[in-house]
């Protein structure tokens, strides 16, 4: 039989890194990857198949093709229902083990529990304060190439006297509708997790990954049968593209929103337990 691993994760939560390992361990993770860009130097790891799918759909609906929305309830068409069923299909011809990572994956989780039902999911969680924030950084990088390459004054008078000000005004327009992003993607993950056997899936981070990833691999290799080579993720993290972080609180109007993300936080942490590998 197939086994097919769906790597589930709100954008910037570490779901590049943590694909990234898992190719290097031996999983078939997409025949055409995304490469690199803005916040991911090393590359996206994202199978172009299902992105170029999710993509097509989220226009379809009348969303952003980035997947940074905070609407559910996502609708296929009768066609892009098809596509999607040819491309599992092919794969599940091709490879008795595979897998695939795309944050809009997320969005789309009730139609895959459907069409994939033997399938094993592994989510990357990472705190909303901390997702918000890297969203917010890697938008700005595009503002601070802008005036970054104006004459040498320019420049002076952008680093030393601008950049700061305006950072903070850019979290100010942003930080509220990210966070609502990150509440809909975790909502939608914890309602599948609850669908699902405990056997099925695994909640992760990259911190847990760096001290237990050894356990991570035993349940990948042992419990769900996949066979792959052990490969050291500390040799896949780069603690220097890991950056600071500021509150994300006070840019937060809609003080609601903070105490849902916050609880939210707490339910998709308690999925989070080192103890879980060796049951």
């Amino acid at each position: 039989m197939n086994k097919t691993l769906i790597i589930a994760g709100m954008h910037r939560s570490g779901t590049s890194l943590i694909t990234d390992w898992l190719g290097r361990c031996g999983l078939q993770i997409g025949e055409r990857l995304v490469g690199s860009g803005v916040g991911n130097i090393d590359g996206h790891f994202e199978d172009l198949e299902f992105l170029n799918l999710h993509e097509e759909i989220l226009n379809m609906n009348n969303l952003l093709p980035s997947g940074l929305v905070d609407k559910a309830n996502v609708e296929l068409s009768p066609y892009q229902l098809e596509k999607l069923k040819g491309i599992i299909k092919v794969k599940q011809q091709l490879y008795d083990q595979w897998g695939w990572k795309d944050p809009r994956t997320c969005l789309l989780l009730n139609t895959y529990t459907q069409l994939i039902p033997g399938a094993k999911y592994l989510v990357i969680a990472r705190d909303f304060n901390a997702v918000v924030n890297s969203l917010i950084k890697r938008q700005f990088v595009l503002v601070d190439e802008k005036y970054m390459a104006r004459d040498y004054f320019s420049r002076l008078v952008w680093k030393y006297i601008r950049r700061a000000r305006r950072e903070r005004v850019f979290y100010a327009q942003h930080a509220e509708s990210f966070l609502k992003v990150w509440i809909n993607y975790t909502e939608e993950i914890l309602a599948t997790l609850k669908k699902l056997s405990s056997d099925d899936f695994l909640v992760v981070n990259y911190d847990l990954l760096l001290e237990h990833d050894q356990s991570v691999f035993v349940l990948l290799t042992e419990k769900w049968k996949f066979a792959l080579n052990y490969y050291d993720f500390k040799r896949v993290y780069k603690s220097s593209l890991m950056h600071t972080t500021n509150d994300i609180e006070h840019f937060i109007s809609t003080k609601s929103l903070l105490i849902k993300a916050e609880y939210l936080q707490i339910c998709i942490n308690q999925y989070m337990r080192v103890n879980r590998f060796n049951n």
